[in-house]
């Protein structure tokens, strides 16, 4: 392995806590200075290859300003998900006034992910781990339980036939493969001693006494389990949601078929939220006629408020997409077993040769016997540990959990990409003995027509948003204020404002309204971390 060693800048010109790319042999190192040291990482995001550069700086950490991807600038290691693989790390020295960086030549050219090395499994441990559900919590709970030395046996069992992929790129590029979104590769997984049982559901759970039995036959008796199989799509209760050509996007096959049936034909969305949205951007130029039926005022309404609701609907509409909200679907019609129209509560008849539902899920937990659930919503009960409130050895993750929010205590069940990631890796640590609370910021992202929004944060209710820029111009930053603290942030346009509000909110500084006002929350961070 041959190392590059270089002069990348001057001590004196690294400002203090402040992000900085700079050149080293044919690639680029990220550097900052922290009181008297100077760390160097990999300058891209191992997510989407963000530049880090254009992150957000606290504590030691770097977050990326896409997805709000958090690394540790020392160590390397993930903080923070949607990134599934560690940023390298490289070593420095401060000689003659100059910043000195070591690195690998390999690190800077091609590996801007730090991929794990395969596991030395040698010395066997007897116990056994499984995952139920095929998802992000999943693999997120087996790379950890592997990262922290654990070398017994790991089942996931995965009720699709596909291995573990990334399941937001459905809605935003829907002809794509499952083979081009995996998470890792059947070889990464037989490497790292992982069993993927492909096709495999756990039909029951006796929690109770640890066994678990599978749509193949088998029984398993497990030392701890993770449930993390998140729901099943909500249906539409209204006649005829039997018919084919209706759709739910839950895999790549759904994907599939809905972007290649779409083409020149008439598409009714059900949903106006964010699968329904980035269905209706990515068909729309290629479908004869694009309609939304949503039951709020605007888009989005409930979880962004009216006014950036308002503003994506515009965006739409420019785009041609047709809305017909405060309205939900009387009845679905056929015509030789297929979809023709669909009739709304207000008598209105939209024809249509394609109905897309994006109505949201309901957590698949019925195979769980002796386990809390919420009667309401179907959701598991556990602790900030991500563990059954009455079960030793079960967890929960993803969209089925229901858990106390750091931040307000309130129970809370949410369904994003990374806060499951989250909840695996805390709950893998809980199966060895090494608890650790939720205390992560949820943090997600939608792109429609090329434009990305950004939001952090779990905002149940607001005192008032805080706006800078225009919304109407689809350039700005809200701050949702709670108690005159700014409890989330939504952006358009204005990275990396959100990841810099997720930074204040996980370290409990929360700003009040005049804060942001004043100062705005890039400058407030540094000015919290100089103190």
């Amino acid at each position: 392995m041959s190392i590059v060693e270089a002069a990348v800048c001057k001590y004196d010109d690294l400002p203090q806590k402040t992000l900085k790319e700079f050149e080293l042999g044919e690639g680029k190192v990220l550097l900052v200075r922290d009181g008297d040291q100077v760390f160097a990482t990999g300058h891209k995001c191992t997510h989407y290859a963000a530049p880090l550069k254009s992150g957000a700086y606290s504590n030691g950490t770097v977050r990326c300003p896409w997805h709000g991807a958090c690394f540790n600038m020392k160590t390397g290691d993930i903080e923070d998900f949607p990134g599934i693989d560690p940023i390298h790390t490289f070593e420095t020295e401060i000689k003659d006034g100059q910043v000195i960086v070591r690195a690998s030549a390999e690190a800077l050219t091609t590996g801007w992910k730090k991929i794990r090395p395969p596991c030395d499994l040698s010395k066997k441990d007897s116990r056994i781990f499984l995952l139920i559900g095929g998802g992000p919590a999943s693999t997120a709970c087996a790379d950890t339980l592997r990262d922290e030395g654990f070398t017994g046996r790991i089942i996931i069992a995965c009720k699709e036939n596909f291995l573990p992929y990334d399941r937001p790129k459905l809605s935003k590029a829907m002809n794509i493969s499952a083979d081009k979104i995996y998470l890792r590769n059947q070889t990464y997984f037989d490497q790292h001693g992982i069993e993927v049982l492909l096709g495999t559901e756990v039909t029951e759970l006796d929690a109770k006494n640890k066994k678990a039995k599978l749509s193949n036959g088998e029984t398993i008796q497990y030392d701890a389990a993770l449930v993390a199989c998140g729901g099943s799509p909500r249906p539409i209760p209204a006649p005829g949601f039997d018919l084919k050509n209706i759709f739910s996007l839950r895999d790549p096959n759904d994907a599939n078929n809905i972007h290649t049936l779409s083409e020149g034909k008439r598409v009714v969305i059900v949903g106006s939220s964010f699968i329904g949205m980035e269905v209706a951007s990515c068909i729309v130029k290629k479908a004869a006629s694009v309609i939304v039926v949503g039951m709020e005022s605007v888009p989005f309404e409930r979880v962004l408020g009216a006014d950036i609701g308002l503003a994506l609907q515009k965006l739409h509409e420019k785009n041609n997409v047709v809305f017909r909200m405060k309205r939900v679907v009387k009845e679905f019609v056929g015509n030789s077993g297929k979809i023709s129209s669909v009739i709304l509560d207000s008598g209105e008849i939209l024809e249509a040769d394609l109905v897309v539902v994006g109505a949201g899920i309901i957590p698949a937990t019925d195979f769980i016997k002796g386990a809390s659930i919420e009667v309401r919503d179907k959701s598991v009960l556990v602790d900030k540990t991500m563990k059954s409130v009455d079960n030793e050895g079960l967890y929960a993750a993803g969209d089925i959990a229901r858990f106390p929010y750091f931040l307000t205590g309130e129970s809370v069940r949410i369904e994003h990409w990374a806060v499951a990631q989250n909840e695996g890796k805390i709950a893998a640590l809980g199966m060895l003995g090494k608890s650790h609370s939720f205390e992560n910021v949820p943090y997600f992202w939608t792109t429609q027509y090329g434009k990305s929004l950004r939001y952090c944060g779990h905002v149940l209710s607001y005192d008032k948003v805080i706006y800078d820029g225009k919304v109407e111009d689809l350039s700005f930053v809200g701050y949702y204020v709670k108690d005159d603290k700014v409890v989330g942030a939504v952006s358009l346009g204005k990275d990396p404002h959100v990841s810099a509000v997720a930074q204040l909110i996980e370290s409990k500084r929360l700003p009040t309204g005049e804060e942001i006002e004043k100062l705005g929350p890039i400058e407030l961070l540094k000015r919290v971390q100089l103190k």
